[in-house]
């Protein structure tokens, strides 16, 4: 009799342990899921990605840099003279312009026949800061006594990594006198994702 119940007891207790483990076999498949998810995720190394479109707000900055640099090698002339103006140009070209990709198609403002267009960072230098024989009638168009850039923009296209804006833009110089001029920019991002000058087109407003 009483190893009958205790073999009674021993299926009760088989009984109730299957019970808890089908109970608690979805936690536990879960947990074994969730380890699997984390262990997954923390061994994927970091996703690298590259991104060459350009945005509003990037062509905005690049302008307002262009402006920001001619201010500074007007000032830069006036308080430490021309060799210090140069040099700040010459960075100012390789930062915002793309000559160390080829040409760049930059017709500035006051330049005429037979070196009207500055293909090349020489030319854009001695239209800049002038002092150059091979470029006799530059005077330096960067040392004018510039104080302020205000740029309006007609419209800005945007296509990928190519940007191309056209408007106005509004030049003062020390004693407060106003140049405006037209002009056209394109931009396109380079691998480093810096949006540089590949068309600088500038002249001044047609007067009837």
């Amino acid at each position: 009799m009483q190893l009958t119940c205790f073999k009674h007891l021993q299926i009760n207790l088989s009984a109730a342990a299957a019970i808890a483990l089908l109970a608690a076999a979805p936690s536990i498949a879960k947990a074994q899921v969730n380890n699997t998810i984390n262990s997954t995720t923390s061994s994927t190394p970091k996703t690298s990605v590259v991104n060459l479109a350009i945005t509003e707000s990037e062509v905005l900055a690049a302008q307002k840099a262009w402006g920001d640099a001619l201010v500074a090698i007007s000032t830069t002339y006036d308080e430490k003279g021309k060799d210090a103006a140069k040099a700040l140009a010459e960075k100012v070209i390789d930062e915002a312009y793309a000559y160390q990709m080829g040409a760049v198609l930059f017709k500035p403002t006051l330049t005429k026949a037979p070196q009207t267009f500055r293909t090349t960072r020489e030319g854009a230098l001695a239209y800049f800061v002038g002092d150059n024989p091979s470029f006799p009638d530059d005077k330096g168009f960067a040392l004018k006594g510039w104080r302020k850039v205000e740029i309006r923009n007609a419209g800005i296209f945007i296509d990928g990594n190519v940007a191309t804006t056209m408007g106005n833009v509004l030049i003062t110089d020390k004693t407060g006198k106003v140049t405006t001029v037209d002009k056209t920019w394109k931009f396109i991002k380079d691998n480093n994702g810096k949006l540089r000058i590949v068309v600088h087109h500038s002249s001044l407003p047609y007067n009837n």
